[in-house]
Formats: C-alpha cells, structure tokens, sequence
C-alpha cells in the first residue's frame, strides 16, 4: 500500500469515524427527530467522487457497524448502505456534473428509500406506528447536503484524494 492509499484510508475512516459520532449524538431531544443519516451522507459522497476506491463492500461493512452502533436489525442498514453505494457508484458520473439542487434530489431519493426500507422492516416486527417525526431526518439530510459535499470537498482536495 502506497503512502497516498494509506492517507486516503486514513481520511475515509476519520470521515466515517466522525459520521457515526453525529449519527448517535444527542443535542437535545427536539433536535434529536431531525438527526440526519451523516453516515449515508459521508457514504454518497465518498462514493460519487472516489468510486474505484469506495465501493459496494466498504459501504456494506460500515452498514454493519451502523447496525451495531444503532440497535437495529442486523443487516439493516449493511442492504442500504449497499445500494445506496452501487447507485451513486453508477451514476458517479453523471452526479459530479450535476449542480447542487440535483445533487439534493439524489440524496432526497436515497434517503427516501433508505427511510422506506427501515419502515418496512419495522412493520415486519410489528412496531409500524409510523408518525411524521419518522420523516425528519430525510428532510434535514437533504438540506444538510450541500454542507456536507462542500465540506469533504474540501477535506478531498487538502489531503489530495483523487
């Protein structure tokens, strides 16, 4: 492994790594129905600018990790963070051309379906009461997004991650 690979692994996981703490940390109770997903946020973005670097296995196994740091269905979020990693993998291209408000949509969607896997999954355990708290998070990580890209942007170009 070069020097360059291993400073580019060094700022995925500080990325993920700060992710997660976003992901689990608690402001105030109001506050914590508007928690974004950050993890998939950090996921999107590391997949739609490095795709040979970041792809559908890494995003699988942070899935796991969100798993376990969250309580959820083991599982859970290893199939969504997947396919939210093969689809912005796929149109990697197409949303680097993009400008910020498509890019918005494309979280949106991602969010969307993410929001609806875990719906589906909490009705198959019975628990399907379904409020409009639920739908939170996919409002504010959508509007969360363009920070997000600027900010790890930034962190891509400081350390040089092509």
């Amino acid at each position: 492994m070069s020097q360059h690979s291993s400073i580019a692994l060094f700022y995925y996981l500080l990325t993920i790594a700060i992710a997660m703490v976003l992901r689990i940390m608690s402001l105030s109770p109001l506050l914590d129905v508007w928690n974004p997903d950050w993890i998939m946020l950090v996921l999107i973005y590391w997949a739609m600018a490095v795709p040979e670097r970041f792809g559908v296995f890494a995003a699988w196994g942070i899935g796991l990790l969100t798993d376990v740091l969250t309580g959820r269905l083991l599982g859970q979020y290893g199939l969504i963070y997947a396919l939210i990693a093969y689809f912005s993998i796929k149109e990697h291209r197409r949303l680097r051309q993009f400008p910020i408000i498509q890019q918005c949509m494309f979280v949106f969607f991602c969010l969307l379906g993410a929001q609806s896997i875990i719906f589906g999954t909490e009705s198959m355990k019975g628990s399907n009461h379904l409020t409009l708290e639920f739908w939170y998070p996919l409002l504010s990580g959508t509007l969360m997004w363009p920070a997000v890209f600027a900010l790890l942007r930034i962190v891509r170009l400081e350390a040089r991650i092509a």
